[in-house]
């Protein structure tokens, strides 16, 4: 499985009500990029690049696939440089609560 193809799966482990009072953008800056679109207890995902997402991650596609699954702590990733954010930090933190990575195989 590929990280796009986890990326495809994050709407249906969308936990609604953490998301119930969002709207939001969060891209993910790969190789293949792709964003997720949070609306109010709903998530989209889609190909490509959204303009001025909220938030964008740019990391090496493996590890962006390990932190999705749970493997990879977000923080570590961050200070130690293989992952880079731009713009809502806040909202970045809040990635892992907002989907239940049990579900992502």
């Amino acid at each position: 499985m590929t990280v796009n193809d986890i990326i495809k799966l994050m709407p249906s482990c969308l936990n609604t009500v953490a998301a119930a009072d969002m709207k939001s953008s969060i891209q993910f800056d790969i190789s293949k990029p792709m964003y997720l679109l949070i609306d109010h207890g709903t998530c989209a995902a889609h190909e490509g690049v959204v303009d001025s997402p909220d938030v964008a991650l740019t990391m090496a596609d493996e590890d962006l696939k390990a932190m999705l699954k749970g493997e990879l702590n977000g923080a570590m990733a961050f200070m130690s440089g293989k992952l880079k954010l731009k713009g809502d930090m806040m909202l970045a933190q809040r990635i892992p609560s907002l989907f239940d990575a049990s579900k992502i195989g």
